[in-house]
C-alpha cells in the first residue's frame, strides 16, 4: 500500500480514539487475547471502490501485524455479494478497528459510486464531471480521491489553488471586469501558474467577461438553453463550466450544449455511503 500522508494518519488516530478503539469492552469480554482470524469485507450493493490505502491503515495502527488483502483496486466496480477485502490478525484488533475503517470505506466508496454515476450520464459527450470545495472538514483530500476513482476531475483543492471570481468577490470589488482584471494582475505576480475563474450568473455577464480572456468561465444556475447560448458566445480557448441544480436526471442535457465541464457539489456533500460489512470466517487453530 502506499504511505500515508501524516495529515490522514492525524485524522485516523482521532477517529478511534473517538470510537475508544483500545478499549472494546465488548471484544476483551468475548475473544480471547491470543486468537487470531480471518474477517471479509463484503460488498452489499455494486458500486466503486475507494478508500482502501485509509482503511487498511486504520487496521494497521491498531495492530500493525494485521495483515490485509484487497482483490479490487480502488476505481473498480464492485457487485453486490462481492469480497472487498480479507483481513488476517488478532481477532481483538480486528473487531476493534472495524467500525473506523468501514466508515471510512463506505464513505469514500459512496462518493465515487455517485461521481460514476454522473459520469456514465454524460458518457461520450465529451463533458467531465468536476468536484467542488464542499467537502467534509477534514476529509478534503481524502474525498477528492474518491472522485478521481468514480471517473470525476477535481477542482481546486483549496483557495490557493485557483482563482474562482464569485458574486461576494464581484460585489466587494465593485463589478465583474475589475474582479477579473485584479485576479490577472495578482496571477502573473505568483511563481507558479495561478489559473483565474470567474462565476456568471446571466448571459451578459459572459459577454462583459470574454474579451478579457479568464481560463474558465463558471455558469451559475442557468437552464441547459442558457448554457448553449453562452458557449456559442466563448471561446473555445476558454473552459466552459455549469454548475448548479445538475442532477443525473438533466446532467445529460447540459452535457450536450457543449460545455466542457459540470461541476456536481453533491458527489461529495450528499453522496450515500456504499453498503459494506465485515464477517468474521475463520478462527486460526491454536
Amino acid at each position: 500500500m502506499s504511505d500515508i500522508p501524516a495529515e490522514t494518519e492525524a485524522l485516523i488516530a482521532a477517529a478511534l480514539a473517538e470510537d475508544a478503539a483500545a478499549n472494546d469492552l465488548t471484544a476483551h469480554a468475548t475473544i480471547a487475547a491470543e486468537a487470531q482470524g480471518e474477517a471479509v469485507i463484503i460488498a452489499k450493493a455494486d458500486g466503486i471502490l475507494s478508500g482502501t490505502a485509509v482503511a487498511e491503515a486504520v487496521f494497521r495502527r491498531v495492530d500493525a501485524n494485521i495483515q490485509c488483502a484487497w482483490p479490487q483496486h480502488d476505481g473498480s466496480p464492485l457487485r453486490q455479494g462481492e469480497q472487498v477485502g480479507r483481513i488476517h490478525g488478532s481477532l481483538r484488533a480486528l473487531l476493534a478497528a472495524e467500525r473506523t475503517a468501514l466508515n471510512f470505506l463506505q464513505h469514500l466508496s459512496g462518493i465515487a459510486t455517485a461521481t460514476h454515476h454522473f459520469c456514465q450520464a454524460v458518457a461520450g459527450s465529451g463533458c467531465s464531471v468536476v468536484d467542488t470545495r464542499k467537502t467534509t472538514p477534514g476529509l478534503r483530500r481524502l474525498e477528492k480521491q474518491a472522485v478521481h476513482d468514480g471517473g470525476g476531475v477535481n477542482h481546486r483543492l483549496d483557495l490557493a489553488s485557483g482563482m474562482l471570481i464569485k458574486e461576494n468577490h464581484i460585489e466587494g470589488c465593485g463589478s465583474i471586469v475589475a474582479a477579473v482584471r485584479a485576479c490577472q494582475q495578482l496571477a502573473k505576480a505568483q511563481d507558479a501558474p495561478v489559473w483565474v475563474e470567474v462565476e456568471c450568473e446571466t448571459l451578459a455577464e459572459v459577454e462583459r467577461v470574454v474579451p478579457l480572456a479568464p481560463d474558465l468561465i463558471l455558469l451559475d444556475n442557468m437552464t441547459p438553453a442558457q448554457v448553449r447560448a453562452a458557449r456559442a458566445i466563448v471561446p473555445t480557448s476558454i473552459t466552459l463550466e455549469a454548475s448548479g441544480n445538475i442532477t443525473l436526471t438533466n446532467a445529460r442535457a447540459y452535457a450536450e450544449t457543449g460545455v466542457d465541464r459540470i461541476a456536481i457539489g453533491a458527489i461529495t456533500h450528499s453522496a450515500p455511503a456504499l453498503d459494506l460489512s465485515m464477517r468474521i470466517k475463520q478462527r486460526d487453530q491454536a
